[in-house]
Parts: C-alpha cells; sequence; structure tokens
C-alpha cells in the first residue's frame, strides 16, 4: 500500500481543473449571492473525473445559516442525489455553527471556522453537478473553490462518494421519568440490567443499500434536559451488515468508545481520523448541552457487498431522549437506496 505522500513522484494522466466563484468581470467580488430559496450549481462537470477538494466560506445575517443552507451533489447523470446534507454539517460539526477544527478529510477553518474544506475523493464516469440551495430567510453569501481532475476514462472498480444527513428530536428513550441517573442506584441498577438484544430501537446513522464500503461519520448530540441526561455516552454502536438480524458483526461497547475516547471525555480535541471538537459540559453539569464527534474510517473501511445498516444507542439500551443528528460518508456501486427525505428547515434548526 502506498500514502499519497509516496505517490507524489508518480507520474499520472489527467487534467486539472477548477470550478470558482470568481469575479468573471476582472474585478475582486469574487462571490455569487444566493436569494432565499434559490438552488445555484456550483459545478457541472462533464466527462469522467474525480472532485479532489472543495473550499466554501458563507456569510449571512441569519443565525445558524449553516444548517439552513443544503449541499447536494449527483454523479453520472443521477436525478437522486448521492450527497444531501446540510453544510455545515457536511463539513464536520452540526448545531448550525462554526468552529476552528481539522481532521483528515474535512476541516473547518479560521476564521473561526467558517473556511470550509472537504478531501474526501468524489470519483464520476459520466459527468457530476454540485448544487447549493439557500433555505434562509435572508440572503447567503458564497465563496467556493471545487477542484477536480479529468480523465479520459475512469477505472471501474470506482464507487461513488456518498453522504446523508439525519437528525432524531427527540430520540424516544424509555427512562424519562425525571429520575436522575446519577444520583440514583436503584434506577442506575435498572439501567444496567436491561438487555438490548436486537438494536431496533437504536439511532440510525446510516441504512445503505447497494455494494460499497463505510468510511465514518460526525454525531451532534443536544443533551437538554438535565434530569434525564446525565451522561449520553453509555450507548453502543453496532453495525449489521448484508441483512444480518442479531448479533451484528461489529458491536461495540460505548459511544466514547466508537470515537476513540474513553472514560466521559471532557476536552475538545482533534486527530486526523477521530475527535470531539465540540463540548459544551460545565462544572456542575458534565454532559449538558452540545457536543459533537466524528469518527472516519480512513485505515479501516467497514465493507458490504449488499446492505448496511449503522446504528448507535441513544444510552444504554436507548434510555435517553437527547437531540441526535449526524452525517455518514461512504462509497458504493450506483443505483443509491432513496435517502429519507429531508426534515423542511424549521425541523433542522438546532434547539436554543
Amino acid at each position: 500500500m502506498t500514502s499519497p505522500l509516496s505517490s507524489l513522484p508518480r507520474l499520472r494522466d489527467a487534467r486539472r481543473r477548477r470550478a470558482s466563484s470568481y469575479d468573471r468581470s476582472g474585478g475582486n467580488a469574487d462571490f455569487w449571492v444566493l436569494d432565499p430559496g434559490e438552488t445555484r450549481a456550483l459545478a457541472e462537470i462533464e466527462g469522467a473525473g474525480c472532485v479532489k477538494h472543495i473550499w466554501i466560506t458563507l456569510a449571512s445575517r441569519e443565525e445558524h445559516y449553516p444548517r439552513r443552507s443544503l449541499l447536494r451533489m449527483f454523479w453520472d447523470g443521477e436525478s437522486s442525489p448521492s450527497v444531501e446534507v446540510p453544510t455545515g454539517d457536511f463539513f464536520g460539526i452540526g448545531h448550525g455553527i462554526t468552529k476552528d477544527f481539522s481532521s483528515a478529510p474535512l476541516t473547518m477553518s479560521p476564521r473561526e471556522g467558517r473556511a470550509f474544506n472537504c478531501f474526501f475523493p468524489m470519483p464520476f464516469a459520466r459527468g457530476a453537478r454540485v448544487e447549493l440551495t439557500n433555505e434562509g430567510e435572508r440572503r447567503l453569501v458564497v465563496y467556493f473553490y471545487i477542484d477536480y481532475e479529468q480523465y479520459d476514462a475512469l477505472a471501474e472498480d470506482l464507487g461513488r462518494f456518498h453522504a446523508q444527513w439525519r437528525r432524531q428530536n427527540p430520540t424516544p428513550g424509555w427512562g424519562d421519568d425525571g429520575r436522575r441517573f446519577g444520583d440514583n442506584p436503584e434506577y442506575r441498577g435498572e439501567v444496567w440490567q436491561t438487555a438490548n438484544l436486537d438494536g431496533k430501537a437504536n439511532y440510525v446513522i446510516l441504512d445503505a443499500e447497494g455494494r460499497g464500503h463505510y468510511v465514518g461519520c460526525n454525531l451532534n448530540i443536544d443533551c437538554f434536559q438535565r434530569a434525564k441526561n446525565d451522561w449520553y455516552g453509555e450507548g453502543d454502536d453496532m453495525i449489521f451488515i448484508d441483512g444480518e438480524a442479531w448479533p451484528p458483526s461489529l458491536h461495540g461497547t460505548g459511544t466514547e468508545d466508537y470515537f476513540n475516547t474513553a472514560w466521559s471525555p471532557q476536552k475538545e480535541f482533534c486527530t486526523p481520523y477521530h475527535g470531539l471538537p465540540l463540548y459544551s459540559g460545565t462544572d456542575d453539569w458534565p454532559w449538558g448541552g452540545k457536543n459533537s464527534m466524528y469518527r472516519f474510517h480512513i485505515e479501516d473501511p467497514v465493507y458490504f457487498q449488499k446492505s448496511i445498516r449503522v446504528t448507535i444507542e441513544h444510552g444504554h439500551a436507548n434510555n435517553l431522549s437527547n437531540d441526535y443528528s449526524s452525517t455518514a460518508y461512504w462509497y458504493q456501486t450506483e443505483p443509491h437506496a432513496a435517502f429519507p427525505k429531508m426534515l423542511p428547515v424549521e425541523e433542522r434548526l438546532p434547539r436554543p
């Protein structure tokens, strides 16, 4: 196996191209303006190629604009997008905010995380379309680069890039009777002794059909009611492959464990493949508020031949009610299964 760095000396037959918002008149008005409700193609590419890098920065006088705008991508003339995600969530952090963080495939760069970057490769054989929709009530200013390569033909063994957003607000927890999990040993014992032996009530991060490999996700959790949500991280990850029933091929030991942390983390950090870029706890309430985390399977993709269902418990045995949202990233053959209907903008906005 070779790394991108070690492969740099290899000569290749490709042509570097770019779509951007530069001022066609030669001036410095290097931005586009999207009116409320407007959709505009950032790139329309013919032939074979691969998107290698996307940079976008947005400006609006309306709060939560990263959740009010939608990014969609279509490959090879398909009518149903392979990517459909609120813009901020696609680039790594939800809750309608921007914040500095870095990973290998995605970053939000200074100033204040408002420069969005994506390095996931996105191949296509016959064409590509990348479009942005402003579903806000104010104008949206957009600067962008979409850097891609053009080829004479695309290799046949390349899957197409997909990204899908989901939200469950709130998750249906069965322990929502006002008892404090951390202060009630009897209740704690009840939770630990409750079994989850099918995963059917888990929060779903991805449900896809076809042949491909899952390459990671970001997960955003808002713990908004203290009496119910002292600690969200006991929820196990469960990944069901090719229609299997119980047990799943991949069964984890807790939410913080899947995201490669341990012992109830209370510190923001970032690495190339996993991180906790947003933590909102306090000394008085360590697990309250908004949290964001990511795990990328760059070195360890999860392969599937027919289908995959990526899930995680919301608290042990799904006992907690929180606000969960996520973006899953994967590659697969086409056609892909229909995505869940995108929520209207008022149902995408974060809790106050």
